[in-house]
């Protein structure tokens, strides 16, 4: 399936097929798509919690408020982002001027500037949100294209999950994801806003438009 076939045809799913597990393999294509993402001066902070033991997936669905999808799905991912990366980043700078994608003055200024910039936990923490749904979107397109259907939630727990499954402090949990194939009782893909609803096609300096006004 093509990306924008993917795009046009994923869906939230709420019901899963409990006779059919997702492979190791496609569990690997998901997380190596998922890895294809951006993130700031490329620091990956995205990690990936696979739940895939059914007795895991009944603790996490009480962590979910008893969402019933949790324990129905034969994989739940939770996209957790590192709140640390800059402390790591000199390795991903010195892999990539190995590389040769860039020189080492370049990588020590990138160096720097990570280091400075992301030890404030603010920046730290929006930078790890953000690229840990750039990567679950990936995810999501991804398994669509793989014949499978996902449905995202922000609907737990985060300090339960975290105490729960022995997850460090530095990780902060973006998003839940479950995986598996389609059962009866989804619902079609939702509408969707028009492309005139949201799109300012052509912005210039101070001339108002229609997200001028509140």
């Amino acid at each position: 399936m093509d990306t924008l076939t993917a795009l046009h045809q994923r869906f939230s799913a709420n019901h899963f097929d409990t006779s059919r597990p997702v492979s190791p393999e496609l569990l690997d294509q998901l997380i190596d798509a998922a890895r294809q993402a951006p993130s700031s001066f490329n620091q990956q902070h995205a990690r990936y919690f696979a739940v895939q033991d059914l007795s895991a997936r009944q603790t996490l669905r009480a962590i979910a408020y008893n969402q019933a999808k949790v324990e129905e799905a034969p994989l739940v991912i939770v996209v957790l982002g590192d709140l640390q990366a800059h402390t790591h980043f000199a390795e991903i700078a010195r892999a990539d001027q190995k590389a040769g994608i860039f020189d080492e003055d370049l990588a020590n200024y990138f160096i720097q500037a990570v280091q400075s910039g992301y030890s404030d936990p603010v920046r730290a923490h929006d930078e790890a949100l953000r690229s840990g749904a750039l990567a679950a979107m990936n995810i999501m397109n991804a398994a669509t294209a793989l014949g499978l259907v996902t449905g995202p939630m922000i609907g737990f727990d985060q300090a339960k999950f975290k105490e729960t499954f022995a997850i460090a402090e530095r990780y902060l949990p973006v998003i839940m994801l479950t995986v598996g194939y389609n059962a009866a009782g989804n619902w079609p893909k939702k509408t969707r806003l028009t492309i005139d609803a949201l799109l300012v096609r052509d912005g210039r300096p101070h001339e108002p438009h229609a997200f001028t006004a509140d």
